[in-house]
């Protein structure tokens, strides 16, 4: 299949060239006219590519999971780890988003009430 067809599983072409150079999935073939000729069998890679990227993994890790995967075992254990850990990144930036958010909220409602009038040249702004 040409280029453009195995970029209908929502990559564009030039993200199919740059995961080929990133080690992503195999070198493609070539046609007697010089248009890259990938196997069917790329498309499941493909897929897989995307739905890791959409779950936040990056593309070394994304590498990594098919590397395990190139060598006959199941890379099962191995996502699982990844994807644990994504979880408790996730957590811990939600903690800390809204701890931020609880802070800028309470900046915001003396900020309402307050009066610039008698806002301290020498503070900049008394709201920060």
């Amino acid at each position: 299949m040409r280029i453009g067809e195995a970029a209908a599983v929502g990559m564009t072409a030039k993200a199919l060239r740059f995961y080929e150079q990133e080690g992503l999935h195999p070198p493609a073939g070539r046609s007697a006219n010089g248009y890259r000729d990938y196997p069917e069998e790329l498309l499941g890679r493909l897929r897989f590519i995307r739905r890791g990227k959409d779950a936040g993994l990056g593309l070394a890790e994304i590498r990594d999971i098919l590397r395990i995967r190139d060598t006959g075992e199941t890379p099962c254990a191995h996502v699982v780890d990844r994807l644990s850990e994504h979880l408790a990144d996730l957590d811990r930036q939600i903690a800390e988003l809204t701890a931020l958010r609880e802070s800028v909220a309470e900046l915001h409602t003396r900020a309402v009430a307050g009066d610039p009038a008698r806002c301290d040249a020498q503070q900049v702004c008394s709201y920060l």
